[in-house]
């Protein structure tokens, strides 16, 4: 399949969880990939494996809050493949701990990270794929900044702001020609997902075990793979989806369709 012939795409956060599931699908649907991760061996590893199915990509590291990094990451998609279509960005962290719990540095590391690096990203890449016939930006958000658990204020306040900004990017990039979007997993079973799980458990087996409740809580029974996500992205991302802007796509197994309140069983002779 070649939806994305001749097409170039950057991911930030391509290393690792969702956008590890991101990358190698727009590279199988035939784009050029620049993948970026914090850790280079790491980007490097992603860009090697989508080499040896025969796409071309290449890797780029740093820390996504530093506009270094963006900027870096941007002029390697032009160097190396001469322009720059698609806009993935999908690196993010978390923090734990209600309000009085997190720290002034937590927050703000949080939004550097989450809401800060999208924001460079776009500033540095805007100008290129405004350029493309078939410019796109997809923002990976979260079914949190809709629905939040507990002890995830920062988070979820950053993935509230990833909306809004995908939003307001969709209106101002029209007129260009560029549409933006966003997607908001529910669980995905990624390095993030099993970090907090282990914030419980340090036992292999309990951590296996509370990733499969979790995803209990999904009317689909089970947490997503970041190729399920991946998927969405590349639809989202690719000429298809030519009149869908502004728009916020959940990938969540039918999590936020779900009340809390659970009904009791049926008495057998009610049946």
């Amino acid at each position: 399949m070649t939806e994305h012939a001749g097409r170039v795409a950057l991911v930030t956060g391509g290393s690792s969880g969702i956008g590890r599931g991101v990358a190698p699908e727009l590279a199988e649907q035939g784009a050029s990939v620049v993948v970026h991760g914090l850790v280079h061996d790491q980007a490097e590893s992603v860009a090697d494996e989508i080499r040896r199915f025969g796409r071309r990509a290449v890797a780029t590291a740093g820390p996504i809050g530093l506009a270094q990094t963006s900027e870096r990451a941007v002029e390697l998609a032009l160097d190396e493949f001469g322009g720059l279509d698609t806009l993935v960005t999908s690196a993010g962290i978390q923090w734990y701990g209600d309000v009085v719990e997190t720290s002034a540095e937590g927050w703000a590391e949080v939004f550097d990270t989450n809401v800060t690096g999208v924001f460079l990203a776009a500033h540095y890449a805007l100008p290129f794929i405004r350029m493309s016939a078939t410019g796109s930006v997809v923002i990976v958000s979260s079914v949190q900044a809709t629905a939040s658990q507990a002890g995830v204020p920062a988070y979820a306040a950053s993935k509230g702001a990833l909306l809004a900004l995908a939003r307001a990017m969709a209106v101002d990039e029209g007129p260009h020609g560029v549409r933006v979007n966003s997607v908001s997993p529910g669980s995905v079973d990624t390095p993030m997902l099993r970090a907090a799980a282990a914030r419980f458990t340090e036992d292999p087996d309990a951590i296996e075990k509370l990733v499969r409740n979790w995803g209990t809580a999904h009317p689909l029974g089970r947490v997503a793979t970041p190729a399920e996500v991946g998927a969405v992205v590349s639809f989202l991302a690719s000429p298809r989806a030519s009149f869908v802007s502004g728009d916020d796509v959940r990938v969540d197994g039918g999590l936020l369709s779900r009340l809390a309140a659970a009904l009791p069983e049926p008495d057998a002779g009610s049946r």
